[in-house]
């Protein structure tokens, strides 16, 4: 099936980036790795990932997921909202009531003296380990990727789900740790609402191919 290589296309890209960070974070002591992940900082840079990183806001899954309703089928609205709502209480419920002692890069400023803090950017803390915006941008990704269908999108979803990510290490809102498990909870998440979707038993389920706005006649 298409949709089957394009998930395997999604998952190479993303697998790609994700086990050289992986062996980094097994091999390298927090701090030191989040200094040498921030080593560079051009302008141009700061400024393409302060706006970026805003792209895995909750509201643009949420946006998508109406958008999808409107334009296609509910099958596509519950991909995209369920990807996304489903692996963002997960990543809360992680974050606050079991990684809660889990402090943000800014909590340690005076540990990583020669770091590059990015100008108007408003640093959080608290509540670092599962990063949510990594989760939110693999699951939206990922559930975007099925949606399309095609090998070429998924990868390129896949670079862009990447970028987001490590768009919260760039500007120091998170560690490598953080994003990582962000991406595998949102990758996870999507591949079981994939699986619900259109491999079991809702997959047969006519009223899911409904639109909200039928085509007319021509």
């Amino acid at each position: 099936m298409r949709i089957t290589r394009s998930i395997a296309a999604f998952l190479i890209v993303a697998v790609a980036f994700a086990v050289p960070a992986l062996i980094a974070v097994m091999s390298t002591e927090q701090l030191e790795l989040h200094g040498w992940m921030n080593r560079h900082h051009p302008y141009w840079a700061d400024r393409f990932f302060a706006v970026f990183t805003h792209a895995a806001d909750g509201l643009v899954p949420t946006g998508l997921a109406l958008l999808l309703l409107a334009i296609k089928d509910v099958r596509a609205f519950l991909m995209m909202g369920l990807s996304c709502g489903l692996s963002a209480i997960v990543a809360q419920f992680l974050k606050r009531m079991v990684f809660a002692d889990h402090h943000r890069p800014a909590k340690f400023q005076e540990q990583l003296p020669d770091l590059h803090w990015v100008q108007g950017i408003d640093l959080h803390h608290h509540f670092s380990f599962p990063s949510g915006h990594a989760t939110a941008a693999f699951s939206m990704c990922l559930a975007l990727a099925v949606i399309i269908n095609r090998t070429s999108w998924a990868a390129a979803l896949a670079f862009m789900a990447v970028l987001m990510a490590y768009s919260r290490v760039y500007l120091s809102q998170h560690f490598t740790e953080d994003i990582l498990a962000g991406a595998a909870l949102g990758t996870v998440t999507a591949l079981l609402v994939q699986h619900l979707l259109y491999a079991g038993r809702l997959s047969t389920k006519p009223w899911m191919d409904r639109r909200l706005f039928p085509r007319q006649n021509q």
